[in-house]
C-alpha cells in the first residue's frame, strides 16, 4: 500500500517536472517572442499582447540632481508621502523622510474630490513639518506621483484613469486626469506644489537604479506582481507622436505580465488557477486582433510571488487526491485557495535541517498535513523547487528578450548593461535569485554575460518618483 501511494505521488511530481521544463532552447524562444511582442507594441497602440506604454520619461536621474523634492505613492489602502533632499554627485540623498497614511474605507468608494482632498490634506500636513532646512526662494515645490492603477498617459504629468483595481470604486474619477484632480485638491489646501511626473512603480525602479548607476538600462519588479520598464531609443517607437525628445531616449513601461507565447510551459494547475481568477481572459478583450490564448496575465501568473505558493498548493492537492501519502487527511485547508503563500514555500525550499523539520512544521501549520515521512517532505521541497525554477528561468528569459530588443548583452557589445530589480521575490527568496542570475549567464553566454549585471534597487515607487520629479524639474536649465 505504501509503495503504491509513493508511486502515485511520484507520478504527479514527474509530470509536473516535465511540464515545467525550461531547457535553454525553449527559453531562447521565450526571449525571441518577448522581443517580437515589444516591437509590435511599439509600432502601434494595441498591436501586441503587451501594451508597451510610453511613459514620457525621457531623462533618467543621474546623480547630479539637487534640491528638495516630494513623492506621493498611491497604490492600495495606504499611501506614502516622501520628502527627499538631494545634494548632487558627492553626497547624493542627504535626507529622506516618509509618512504612511491609511485611507478610510468610505473614501475608497466615495467621490473623487473627497479622496484627493484627503490625500492633499495629508500632504499639506507633511509639508508643514518641513522645517527651515529647505529654502525654496519663491520656487514651487515639485512632486513625483506614483499611481499604481491603469492610466492612459498623455504626457509626463498627465494621465486619465482607465479603471480602478484593489477595492477602489470611485466612478466619477474614471476617464479623468488624475494629476489634474490632485493638483486641484492641493490648491484647495493652499499648497503651492506642482506634479512634475506621473509614473508607475516599475518606471520608478528604473529611475532609482539609474540614480546610483548610469549603466542601468532595465528596471524589473519581481514581487507580488511583476513588470519591466526599460530605456528605448525614441526613434525606435513608431507610435510616438510629435517631436522626438532632445535626449533621444524614452522609458517604456512594457506591462509584460500580459505576455503570452506558445513557448511558455503551461500546466493544468496554471490553467485551473486562471479559470478561477477574478478576470480570466481579460487580456483577450484588450484587442480583438491579438489572438491571445484565453489566459489573462499569463506571464505574471507563471513568475510572480502572488501565485507560486498557490501553484504548489494545487499540486499537493492533486497528490492527496491520487495517493494516500499524506495519510488520513482532512482536505479543508488544502482546498483553500491562496492558503499557501510564496514566503511559506521559500521557507520550505530553504530548509537546511537534516530531517526537514521546518517543512514538517509548515505543512502541519498551514495545511494540517501531519506525520509526514522524510521522503514525503523531500518531495514537497522538490515541488517548491520545480515551480520556483520555472518562475526564475522565465523571468530571466524575459529580461534577455528586452536586452536583445535594444542590442545589449549580445556578442560584440562591450557596453555595461545593468538590470535594477525590486520586489520581495527577488530580494528575499535566495533560490529564486540565484536561479535567475545563473539563467541569465546561461542564455547570454559566458562572454556576453560579463558585461551584464543585476542589482537590487529598493523603493522605486517612493524614491524613484522623487528622483524623476528632480530629473524633470521645471527649474532645470
Amino acid at each position: 500500500m505504501v509503495a503504491a501511494a509513493v508511486a502515485a505521488a511520484e507520478q504527479v511530481v514527474a509530470a509536473l517536472r516535465e511540464e515545467c521544463a525550461t531547457p535553454a532552447a525553449r527559453l531562447d524562444g521565450v526571449a525571441a517572442a518577448m522581443a517580437g511582442e515589444m516591437a509590435a507594441g511599439l509600432a502601434e497602440e494595441g498591436g501586441s499582447k503587451i501594451k508597451m506604454i510610453v511613459s514620457y520619461v525621457d531623462n533618467l536621474p543621474n546623480g547630479t540632481e539637487e534640491g528638495l523634492f516630494y513623492a506621493l505613492d498611491l497604490g492600495g489602502t495606504n499611501f506614502r508621502v516622501l520628502r527627499v533632499q538631494l545634494a548632487g554627485k558627492e553626497k547624493r540623498v542627504v535626507k529622506r523622510e516618509s509618512r504612511e497614511v491609511s485611507i478610510p474605507p468610505h473614501l475608497m468608494s466615495g467621490n473623487s474630490s473627497e479622496l484627493f482632498g484627503f490625500i492633499a490634506s495629508a500632504l499639506a500636513k507633511f509639508v508643514a513639518d518641513e522645517g527651515h532646512n529647505a529654502v525654496f526662494n519663491d520656487r514651487q515645490r515639485e512632486l513625483g506621483f506614483t499611481f499604481s492603477f491603469p492610466v492612459r498617459q498623455t504626457s509626463i504629468a498627465s494621465g486619465t484613469l482607465i479603471k480602478w483595481t484593489k477595492a477602489f470604486s470611485i466612478d466619477d474619477a474614471v476617464g479623468e486626469d488624475v494629476v489634474a484632480e490632485l493638483q486641484m485638491a492641493m490648491e484647495k489646501q493652499g499648497l503651492d506644489m506642482r506634479v512634475s511626473a506621473l509614473i508607475n512603480d516599475t518606471v520608478g525602479t528604473l529611475a532609482a537604479g539609474s540614480y546610483y548607476d548610469e549603466d542601468i538600462v532595465v528596471g524589473v519588479i519581481l514581487g507580488t506582481g511583476s513588470n519591466a520598464a526599460y530605456l528605448e531609443k525614441a526613434n525606435a517607437i513608431p507610435k510616438l507622436e510629435g517631436e522626438l525628445p532632445k535626449s533621444g531616449n524614452m522609458v517604456i513601461n512594457t506591462e509584460w505580465g500580459n505576455f503570452s507565447s506558445s513557448c511558455l510551459p503551461i500546466t493544468e494547475y496554471d490553467e485551473a488557477l486562471d479559470k478561477e481568477s477574478l478576470n480570466p481572459g481579460e487580456q483577450a478583450s484588450f484587442s480583438r486582433r491579438l489572438h491571445t490564448p484565453h489566459m489573462s496575465k499569463i506571464f505574471e501568473k507563471l513568475i510572480s510571488g502572488m501565485y507560486l505558493g498557490e501553484i504548489v498548493r494545487r499540486v499537493l492537492l492533486k497528490i492527496s487526491l491520487q495517493s494516500s501519502i499524506f495519510g488520513n487527511l482532512d482536505q479543508t485547508k488544502l482546498k483553500t485557495r491562496f492558503i499557501l503563500r510564496t514566503p511559506d514555500i521559500s521557507v520550505m525550499h530553504h530548509d537546511g535541517t537534516p530531517d526537514l523539520r521546518i517543512v514538517a512544521e509548515k505543512l502541519a501549520d498551514n495545511l494540517k498535513i501531519t506525520d509526514t515521512s522524510l521522503e514525503t517532505r523531500k518531495m514537497v521541497v522538490e515541488i517548491c523547487d520545480i515551480v520556483t525554477r520555472r518562475s526564475a528561468r522565465l523571468a530571466a528569459a524575459g529580461i534577455v528578450g528586452i536586452l536583445r530588443k535594444i542590442g545589449r548583452g549580445v556578442p560584440g557589445d562591450k557596453r555595461k548593461s545593468v538590470i535594477a530589480i525590486d520586489g520581495g521575490l527577488y530580494e528575499h527568496y535566495t533560490e529564486f535569485r540565484q536561479c535567475l542570475e545563473t539563467t541569465l549567464t546561461e542564455l547570454l553566454g559566458e562572454e556576453a554575460s560579463k558585461s551584464v549585471a543585476v542589482k537590487l534597487a529598493n523603493d522605486g515607487s517612493g524614491l524613484g518618483a522623487a528622483l524623476i520629479a528632480a530629473a524633470h524639474s521645471q527649474y532645470l536649465n
